[in-house]
């Protein structure tokens, strides 16, 4: 069994690769693990992710009461307690600002495009939870209908939030999300967003319920099971992007002139 200081080193670990890697700026963030069914080690308020060290990671109470720690935890506490009364078999909640995440946050854009196998299998869609004011109740009750059927939101003009088996589970869903999100904006830039088809969906979602990760897929479906029974029927390969219209169009105003022009 992982020892509580080797727990707060891990959260200490992780804090520093999401400053790193860019995912938060100043004292931005929040991570947190379950050590118990109704105890959990937590990061500090007003401290830079990249800098914490193990003694200022409290221990807190499924009531937010502080048992061990002289630092003050973070504000946003009540949105990690109700992953964790929701969900009693998560171990750890991250809660950053990924730049690409956060835009579509801010955009209120659903990351819920078919563009990766990896994300239809691994991360699934991650809906926007409606914005709250970030350490009240509001956060948690925009996110408590969520909670069950994926594995993290974008938060409405705030970030992103993920919940795992463990704080590497839930860190690696979080830099998923993120990539998710920047391949999806670079691909809306060349009008290249488009989405595999509802088929090739099918057969990836038959493989992530072999291996048992829960989360709802692009078809608005967990299981291969719920996609039967809603009889999905496969889409075309490839839908026409903005992109291909335009081109017929253009092709096709051409061939007409063209024909008028030999009329003369």
């Amino acid at each position: 069994m992982t020892s509580e200081i080797n727990n707060k080193k891990q959260l200490c670990e992780i804090g520093k690769r999401i400053y790193d890697k860019g995912f938060v700026a100043a004292n931005d963030g929040n991570l947190s693990i379950r050590i118990s069914e109704n105890q959990f080690l937590i990061t500090p308020t007003g401290v830079s992710k990249g800098f914490m060290t193990p003694e200022m990671i409290l221990k807190v109470d499924r009531h937010g009461n502080v048992l061990e720690g002289d630092w003050k935890p973070t504000s946003e506490m009540k949105m990690h307690l109700l992953v964790y009364k929701e969900r009693p078999e998560i171990n750890a909640v991250v809660h950053v600002h990924p730049p690409y995440a956060t835009a579509f946050a801010i955009a209120g854009i659903p990351l819920d495009q078919a563009i990766m196998p990896e994300s239809v299998v691994f991360l699934g869609t991650i809906p926007v939870a409606e914005y709250g004011t970030p350490s009240t109740e509001e956060i948690p009750a925009a996110i408590k209908k969520y909670v069950h059927n994926h594995q993290g939101v974008l938060l409405e003009n705030h970030g992103a939030l993920t919940w795992g088996n463990s704080l590497d589970h839930a860190f690696y869903l979080m830099e998923s999300l993120e990539f998710n999100a920047k391949i999806n904006w670079l691909a809306k830039q060349i009008n290249g967003d488009r989405e595999l088809s509802q088929r090739k969906v099918a057969e990836l979602l038959s493989i992530k319920t072999k291996m048992g990760i829960r989360g709802v897929s692009p078809l608005g479906a967990e299981t291969i099971e719920e996609i039967n029974a809603k009889k999905i029927t496969p889409a075309l390969e490839r839908s026409l992007s903005e992109f291909d219209i335009n081109l017929i169009v253009e092709r096709v105003t051409k061939n007409i002139l063209d024909s008028l022009n030999n009329k003369d």
